[in-house]
C-alpha cells in the first residue's frame, strides 16, 4: 500500500512539473491519441521520441508503386514526391505532389491501427488455440478447466446460450461467427484502454473497423435469410393498401441495422477514450495557474482517470456484449420460419 501511494505521489509530482514546463496543445494531444498514424509513438526518452516507424506503401498516379519507412516523412519532409499533409483536406494522410497540387495516392500502408489489428488477430488466435489445447488434453466432463480455459469458457458459453436463445434450432451454424465477433471486439476494447505499447490504439473507435464488423453481420443476415424472411420484406401479410409501402420501410430498416451497429460501437469507444484524455489534460490546462492549482488538479485528474479507466473496462465488455446480442437477434429474425 505504501509503495502504491509513493508511486501515485510520484506521478502527481512529475505530471505537475511537466505541465508547468510545457505549453501543451491539448486538442492536438487528444486527436493524435485517438487518430490513426504512420508511426507508433511509444515514449520520449531524453527529449527524443521513441517510435516504431511503419512502412508506407502507396501507388502514385504517375510513377507506380512506392514503399519506404514513414521515418522519411518526419517533420514535413518530402520523399519521392510524397509527404504527410499538415492541413485539410488530407491532414495526417500521405499525399502526392502532382503539378504543384496535393492529391491522394492509392494508400495501403501499414498504419498504427493496421498493426494493432494484426497483433490483436494473432493474440486472439493464440488465446483460442491455447484454450483448445487444454480441452484436447483434458476431459472437461471429469475436470474443471483451469487457467486461460477457465476464463474463456464462461464467455464462450454466454455467447453460445445467447445464440441458442435468439437464433433457434440452427444456432450452432452461427455460434463461431458470434464468438469471433465478441472476442475480437472485447480484446480490442481492452487493448485500447492499455496506455502503453502494444496497447493504446483506438481500433474499435475507428469507424472503418466497426463498419466492417457491422457489414459481416449484415451479409450473414441477408445471405442466409429464409424465404419467409424475404417474404416479410417484399410481400408482408398486411392490408392491401400498405403492401407498396412496407417493402420500402423494411428495406430501409435492413440498411439501418448495420449503420446502427457501426455507430454504436464506434461512438461509445471513441467517447470513452476522449473522456479519459480530457481528464488527464486538466493537469496541463491548469499549469498556468501555478504550482498549488496544478498539484491539486493533478491529484483530482489522476483519481478521476483511474475511475474512468475502470468504467471503460465495464463499457468495453458491455459494447462487445451488445454488438453480439444484436447480431444474434438480427440473424434469428432472418432465420424465422412459417
Amino acid at each position: 500500500m505504501k509503495r502504491l501511494l509513493l508511486i501515485l505521489l510520484g506521478l502527481f509530482a512529475g505530471a505537475a512539473l511537466f505541465a508547468q514546463e510545457e505549453d501543451v496543445p491539448i486538442a492536438d494531444v487528444i486527436f493524435e491519441h485517438v487518430g490513426d498514424a504512420y508511426e507508433w509513438h511509444i515514449t520520449t526518452w531524453k527529449d527524443h521520441p521513441v517510435a516504431i516507424h511503419l512502412p508506407v506503401i502507396v501507388r502514385s498516379r504517375t510513377s507506380g508503386w512506392h514503399a519506404f519507412s514513414s521515418k522519411r516523412l518526419e517533420h514535413g519532409a518530402v520523399h519521392e514526391g510524397f509527404l504527410i499533409a499538415p492541413d485539410d483536406p488530407y491532414e495526417g494522410k500521405v499525399v502526392e505532389i502532382v503539378d504543384g497540387e496535393r492529391v491522394r495516392p492509392l494508400d495501403i500502408s501499414i498504419t498504427k491501427n493496421v498493426l494493432s489489428l494484426m497483433m490483436s488477430a494473432v493474440l486472439l488466435a493464440v488465446i483460442v488455440l491455447l484454450t483448445a489445447r487444454w480441452y484436447r488434453r483434458h476431459d472437461a466432463l471429469e475436470e474443471a478447466p483451469k487457467g486461460l480455459a477457465a476464463a474463456v469458457e464462461p464467455l464462450v458459453m454466454m455467447v453460445h446460450n445467447m445464440a441458442k436463445e435468439n437464433i433457434g434450432e440452427d444456432y450452432r451454424r452461427y455460434s463461431p461467427f458470434l464468438c469471433t465477433a465478441f472476442f475480437f471486439i472485447l480484446l480490442n476494447n481492452f487493448m485500447g484502454i492499455i496506455p502503453f505499447f502494444p496497447g493504446g490504439a483506438n481500433l474499435t473507435g475507428n469507424i472503418a473497423v466497426t463498419m466492417v464488423l457491422a457489414l459481416c453481420t449484415f451479409f450473414t443476415v441477408n445471405l442466409f435469410g429464409t424465404k419467409h424472411y424475404y417474404k416479410d420484406i417484399f410481400w408482408p401479410d398486411v392490408p392491401g393498401f400498405l403492401k407498396p409501402i412496407m417493402p420500402v420501410i423494411e428495406v430501409f430498416s435492413a440498411l439501418v441495422k448495420p449503420i446502427s451497429l457501426t455507430i454504436r460501437l464506434f461512438a461509445n469507444m471513441l467517447a470513452g477514450h476522449i473522456m479519459i484524455l480530457c481528464i488527464v489534460c486538466i493537469i496541463f490546462a491548469m499549469a498556468k495557474y501555478g504550482p498549488a492549482m496544478t498539484g491539486s488538479m493533478t491529484f483530482v485528474s489522476v483519481l478521476f482517470g483511474l475511475f474512468l479507466d475502470l468504467l471503460e473496462c465495464l463499457v468495453a465488455f458491455i459494447q462487445a456484449y451488445v454488438f453480439t446480442m444484436l447480431s444474434s437477434i438480427y440473424i434469428g429474425l432472418s432465420r424465422a420460419k412459417e
